[in-house]
Order: structure tokens, then C-alpha cells, then sequence
């Protein structure tokens, strides 16, 4: 079987299939919310500092929350820990609706409400992230994690598309209630699916004391192999991942273009996210993944000291197609090689590792980015991002080869 028509089947498969297709309407949603936000803090009087904390905000919390997060979705009833934290979640869209409706937004508001999604998110999504491998064989999961990936950049493309259109025609209201009604979906087929080994509370792990737990992140990041690829993803967020934050600011303030055109470049990386997993998708089992994700981390810092000389939109749209795909290979082909390595016992540390990883590193990008940009230029932070990416990825790149054998 090729691995097109394997993955042609897996969608076909009615519980991975309901799962992909609840998670991109919900993840349609949020992206919705991801365009109008940031217009929405620049047009009640935002700053650069302020859409950098607001982006901190949200990915803050995976330095604290995550790894317990990860605890909770190894000791507990996974589907219940998503159920309450995202439940929590989907209330914030609604109150910045009623607070808009009302006149009485501030920045301070919605960077609380954006700080208390980045909580639940951080404890919630380990959980969630663990639902993958309940849901397929050892055997898919390799197509399962890379097809979660192509929805998630499907939805980079459809989110911002649709909103650009809600926007320009209703305003910029609608998209955070679109938001928070594409969680009644997800929360429906999560529902639904249940698996049986989620449901259970698994008494080994009821066992663990806070040393064990220790001991298991200890164990999972051991691998010199494993280490090495958390450290790049850590590197891609912090160095890297700002641009889409800024991509508004640059946007509005440097190219001086419309929400409309904010809108296509965002689907523009989405666009770039989605021809990503198909390049994952198309590789043969013989191809390292994580040579596949040190190689793409590291060609993205080229196109970050590109993005640093845009004067069009036209070159802004192109930079977000490569950084799109590169960003997607570079951090899917680094979770398939550690979901790969882990157990069921400690598939929520693995994930957690990773999300604090790859978020992490973006909260610290995007504080830092923003206070640079304050204090010089656009074009002067993404320059240095740019260079400091290149150079870290390349170490790791050089250290990786060295021991080829280290697994």
C-alpha cells in the first residue's frame, strides 16, 4: 500500500475520520479568532509591546502548566481533562463578544482573557495530543500525526480566508462567536470517540510520586537523539516563530496594507503548512525524521532574514508560503520520531516536552521580538532572529551528524 492510499483510507476510518473533521472545524474557528484579535488590539490602541505580551500570554503558561498537564493525561481520564479545560476555553471568545457589544473592551481585558486560554491550553493540550495514538494502530500513526498536521494548516488557509471575508462584510464580532461555536463540534466527537483507554484511571500511574514523574522526563529526554530535537524546536519557536505573530504589525504599520491582505498572507502560510505534511506523507519509512527536522529548522532561518528586507506584500506572501512548510516539516517530523518513542504510560510527559518545547520557545520569541521592535525596527529584529537561528541550528545540525548512531 502506498503511503497516498494509506492515508486516503485512514480518513476513511470513521473514528480518526470524525476526529480530523471536528478538530479542523474547531481549529477553523480559532484561527478566525487569530486574525480579528490582534486587528482588534491594534485598533483599540495597541502597540507592538502590547501584541508581543498578548502573544506571550498565550504561551506563557506551557512553562509552568505543561509538563503538568502531561501528568494529568498519563494518571487521568483524558477526555474529561479536555472536556473541562477546553470548556473554560470556549467562554472566552464569548466574553470579549459581550465586552465589544458593550463599548467597554480594553487591551488589559483581552490579554487576561487571552492569558487564562493559555492556561487551559497548556494543561488541556498534552491530553489531547495524546488521543492520537488511542485512536490508531502503532502501524498509522506516522500518516495519523501527519494528517492531524495538514488539518491544522488546513484550517490556517480556510481561518483566515473566511474571516477576512466576516470581517470586511459583518466586522470583526463575528469571528470570535464563530470561535467559540466550532468547540460544539469537537466536544461532540470527543464525546463520541471515548476511547477505552482513556476512560480508565490507570492505577500504575496512581502510583507515581512527583520523583517518579521527574524520573519519566528525565528518561524521555536521556536520548542525546531526543534532546537535541526538543532543543531545535525550542530554538524554531524562539527565533522563528515571531513572524507570524508580527505579520499584522508588519502588515499595518510597514506595508501600510489592509485587513484583507492581512488575511492572504496568513493563508499564504497556511498554504505552506499544508504542502509540509505532504512532504511527510511522500517520505519513504527509510528517511531519518529527525535529519528531515534539522534540515528544515535550519533553512527557515534563511527565510527569516528574508523577511527582514520585505517592502511588498507580494514578498511578505511568499516568505509565509516557505516558512508555512518549513515550520510544519521541521516540528511534525520532530513529534513523529518522539510519539514514536513513547509508551502509553508516559505519552502525555512526551507531548508535554514537546508543546513546552515549541510554545515555549514562541512565548520568549514574541516577548523579546516585540521589545526589539520597540526599540529599533522591524526589519532589525527579524535580522537578528534570522542570523541567531541559522547559527544555533546549525550547531545542533553539526552535533546531530556526529553521532549518527545515537538513537
Amino acid at each position: 500500500m502506498t503511503d497516498s492510499s494509506h492515508s486516503a483510507r485512514l480518513l476513511r476510518t470513521r473514528r480518526f475520520g470524525v476526529f480530523w473533521l471536528a478538530s479542523l472545524l474547531s481549529n477553523i474557528g480559532t484561527w478566525m479568532q487569530s486574525v480579528a484579535e490582534p486587528w482588534l488590539l491594534l485598533s483599540i490602541g495597541g502597540s507592538s509591546f502590547l501584541l508581543g505580551l498578548d502573544a506571550f500570554a498565550m504561551n506563557a503558561p506551557f512553562w509552568i502548566l505543561v509538563l503538568w498537564g502531561g501528568m494529568l493525561a498519563d494518571r487521568k481520564d483524558r477526555t474529561r481533562i479536555i472536556y473541562f479545560f477546553q470548556g473554560i476555553q470556549m467562554l472566552c471568545p464569548v466574553v470579549i463578544v459581550a465586552l465589544v457589544a458593550t463599548g467597554s473592551i480594553k487591551v488589559w481585558m483581552i490579554i487576561v482573557l487571552t492569558l487564562i486560554v493559555g492556561i487551559t491550553d497548556a494543561l488541556s493540550s498534552p491530553a489531547f495530543s495524546s488521543l492520537i495514538p488511542s485512536i490508531v494502530s502503532s502501524s498509522d500513526l506516522k500518516p495519523a500525526l501527519a494528517l492531524n498536521s495538514m488539518q491544522f494548516n488546513l484550517s490556517r488557509v480556510m481561518g483566515p480566508a473566511i474571516a477576512g471575508l466576516v470581517m470586511m462584510k459583518y466586522g470583526f464580532l463575528w469571528c470570535f462567536g464563530a470561535n467559540a461555536a466550532s468547540y460544539i463540534p469537537f466536544f461532540l466527537s470527543i464525546y463520541w470517540l471515548r476511547p477505552p483507554a482513556t476512560m480508565l484511571v490507570r492505577q500504575a500511574s496512581d502510583r507515581q510520586n512527583p520523583s517518579s514523574v521527574v524520573d519519566g522526563i528525565k528518561g524521555i529526554i536521556r536520548s542525546q537523539k531526543t534532546g537535541w530535537a526538543l532543543l531545535s524546536i525550542l530554538c524554531t519557536g524562539l527565533f522563528c516563530g515571531p513572524l507570524i505573530t508580527f505579520s499584522p504589525l508588519i502588515v499595518k504599520q510597514v506595508l501600510h496594507a489592509d485587513v484583507g491582505q492581512f488575511g492572504g498572507v496568513l493563508t499564504a502560510f497556511g498554504i505552506g503548512g499544508i504542502l509540509g505534511p505532504l512532504l511527510i506523507l511522500l517520505a519513504t519509512q527509510r528517511v531519518d525524521p529527525i535529519r528531515i527536522s534539522l534540515t528544515a529548522a535550519l533553512v527557515y532561518g534563511l527565510f527569516i532574514v528574508a523577511a527582514s528586507q520585505i517592502g511588498a506584500v507580494w514578498q511578505l506572501a511568499l516568505v509565509l508560503v516557505a516558512s508555512g512548510f518549513l515550520l510544519t516539516v521541521a516540528n511534525t517530523s520532530a513529534n513523529t520520531f518522539l510519539q514514536a518513542q513513547a509508551t502509553d504510560q508516559n505519552r502525555g510527559q512526551t507531548a508535554s516536552l514537546f508543546m513546552l518545547a515549541m510554545r515555549g520557545g514562541l512565548s520568549l520569541g514574541n516577548l523579546a521580538t516585540g521589545t526589539i521592535i520597540g526599540l529599533s525596527s522591524v526589519h532589525f529584529a527579524f535580522l537578528m532572529n534570522g542570523l541567531l537561528a541559522i547559527g544555533v541550528q546549525a550547531f545542533i545540525f553539526w552535533r546531530v551528524l556526529r553521532r549518527p548512531t545515537v538513537s
